[in-house]
């Protein structure tokens, strides 16, 4: 076998093979997908590091978690997406720590990852706000196992419901109750409660399941507290006319398997559903940086780290201020500009220009869902309500879905669900990934 030669120049002098700039983008939710997606150039190869193998699309989880739709058509395989691109390798693996000194990602599991640009875009995950023994018992909606394991717990409810002969044990498991009222909330407790009262009725014949609580708790003053008042009020009569009882100003003092204190009151319920607060990823410790109450990375205007020009932070874990001080919202399209944003940034440094920019948010809305026809939009000036809303919410929702397989799959089965009050996804399937958590 021959071996290999050190290049050469047509002058006969021997070239070293120029260094290839490595970027290594851990996370590849909306932040780093758009991120890698936008960036390509001569000399630069890309890393992909994620814990799992998909991109999910967040904002239709609590669809899956309520049996509307089935996980595929709201998660894509991180290597198919990326398939044609020879400058991108993916890796399924657990950051869990970052050397700045030696340029080093540190995995679970495999050898250390080098860079020479890095990237976290690790999101967030649940906060319990200092009670982190409630998460067993009330677990929250971040992942596709969060979802499934929802949906099981839902749905078996209703199932040991029927089969129940104590009266106090039914009224208990047809009890649910869904903590903080942010659009997550909101849009977990209105399809429970449309399950409950429309969907699933003519299904059973012991329990009659329109009998269901769904309770919506609420510490602050009002339900969706980021949109407008007035479009506040519409969907706390929305949810009411679904049978929501919505309980604003009110606190969650502790969490068990069997019951949920409001207040000072013990409500028996077998099924709580978190959707109060999220916290950052370790990222600010990883890094040894300043960070925010809730964990995020206070990032330089261009969204690089203080003190770490070759580090950016970006999406969930980044505390990004805007220009009249107060900070972008932890939404998708947020994290999607600064991904595009990150990327121009990169560009101009590999082609040796000028990268002092400074990142701008645009708002591109708030919108929210109640249930069936209703929903809110807050586009600033122009804010809807109702019917109108909730097509438009859909659109959205379906344009920002990737491939076309996935917008024509999720339209249809909106469109069956709306057309014959039926859901496709009311499987009971895999394992409660919560349960004998403490």
């Amino acid at each position: 076998m021959p071996q290999s030669q050190t290049p050469v120049d047509p002058a006969g002098k021997s070239r070293a093979e120029p260094k290839q700039h490595h970027l290594v983008v851990v996370g590849a939710g909306f932040a780093g997908l758009a991120l890698v997606k936008a960036l390509k150039a001569p000399g630069l190869r890309i890393t992909i590091v994620d814990q799992r193998n998909h991109h999910l699309f967040q904002p239709l989880l609590y669809q899956v978690a309520t049996t509307i739709l089935p996980t595929s058509d709201v998660a894509w395989p991180i290597r198919n997406l990326f398939k044609t691109r020879q400058d991108v390798t993916t890796l399924l693996g657990e950051v869990v720590g970052v050397d700045t000194s030696a340029r080093r990602v540190a995995l679970k599991d495999g050898p250390p990852l080098s860079y020479d640009t890095l990237v976290l875009a690790t999101g967030a995950r649940h906060s319990y706000f200092g009670h982190d023994e409630w998460e067993g018992a009330a677990p929250g909606l971040k992942s596709l196992e969060d979802a499934t394991t929802i949906r099981r717990r839902v749905l078996s409810a209703f199932e040991r419901a029927e089969v129940s002969q104590d009266e106090a044990e039914r009224s208990a498991l047809l009890t649910f109750v869904v903590v903080g009222a942010g659009p997550t909330g909101v849009e977990l407790a209105g399809i429970i409660a449309d399950l409950a009262q429309r969907i699933l009725p003519k299904e059973f014949r012991n329990i009659d399941t329109r009998q269901a609580r769904v309770i919506l708790v609420e510490a602050g003053p009002r339900v969706l507290p980021a949109f407008p008042e007035k479009l506040s009020a519409y969907v706390d009569r929305a949810l009411a006319r679904l049978g929501v009882t919505v309980l604003t100003r009110h606190a969650v003092s502790s969490i068990s398997d069997s019951a949920v204190t409001i207040g000072d009151a013990g409500t028996p319920a077998r099924t709580v559903i978190w959707a109060a607060g999220v916290t950052a990823s370790p990222a600010a410790s990883w890094l040894d940086v300043e960070a925010d109450r809730a964990g995020r990375v206070k990032v330089e205007r261009d969204l690089s780290v203080p003190g770490h020009p070759g580090i950016f932070v970006i999406g969930d874990t980044a505390c990004v201020m805007r220009d009249d001080g107060r900070q972008v919202p932890g939404l998708a399209p947020a994290a999607k500009q600064q991904g595009q944003f990150v990327a121009g940034v990169l560009k101009a440094r590999l082609s040796g220009r000028s990268t002092r920019r400074a990142f701008s948010y645009r708002d591109m809305g708030n919108l929210a869902t109640v249930g069936k026809g209703a929903a809110v939009v807050d586009f600033g000036r122009i804010q809807l309500k109702g019917a109108i809303a909730w097509w438009l919410w859909g659109i959205a929702h379906i344009y920002f879905l990737i491939g076309t397989r996935s917008r024509i799959a999720v339209a249809l089965s909106w469109l069956w669900s709306y057309a014959t009050g039926r859901n496709s996804a009311r499987l009971i399937t895999q394992r409660d990934v919560h349960a004998g958590k403490p």
